[in-house]
């Protein structure tokens, strides 16, 4: 080989080095900005003050599902607060628990799969809290009323499907 081949030779093997250098310095940049902005996502509202008695029951039950649900009730994103059409399905559930003395009420929460799983698992049991805390402010007793484990939705569904608490009158 002559030295005009070597440098050549070198001047190929320099370009691909840069090409490789360059490329794990943008892998590096991106991941640290795509974490940055994972974590720039906006916290988990609290919930509205409830009465002590509503706050004193927190624990999720191990109550399986019966059937189909009376009711579901959808949020906006990041939202865990009921509008006037959602304090209309609580009402309902409300007077279908006053015709069955001794039937409890099973609140499910549930979110997709975008996103932070523990941020969105929270928000999913805040909405199921509000619902919760609508039902014992319509005259439910708090015991009445259990909630299960935030589901994560799969598959196609909507996104509001994503966002929604089932209420299951059993």
């Amino acid at each position: 080989m002559s030295d005009q081949d070597d440098n050549e030779t070198q001047g190929i093997v320099f370009a691909v080095l840069g090409f490789v250098v360059a490329g794990v310095i943008a892998l590096v940049a991106g991941l640290a900005i795509w974490k940055s902005s994972q974590s720039a996502q906006p916290a988990v509202p609290p919930a509205a003050e409830a009465p002590a008695a509503v706050v004193a029951v927190v624990e999720e039950s191990d109550i399986a599902p019966v059937g189909e649900a009376l009711a579901k009730v959808y949020f906006a994103v990041g939202s865990a607060a009921l509008n006037a059409e959602d304090q209309a399905v609580v009402a309902k559930t409300v007077e279908a628990l006053a015709a069955q003395a001794e039937a409890i009420v099973l609140l499910s929460g549930f979110h997709d799969e975008s996103g932070d799983p523990a941020m969105n698992a929270e928000l999913a049991k805040q909405r199921a809290l509000a619902v919760r805390e609508a039902l014992v402010a319509g005259g439910v007793a708090v015991d009445r009323v259990k909630l299960r484990k935030p589901e994560s939705t799969v598959g196609t569904g909507s996104p509001e499907e994503g966002r929604r608490v089932e209420i299951r009158v059993q």
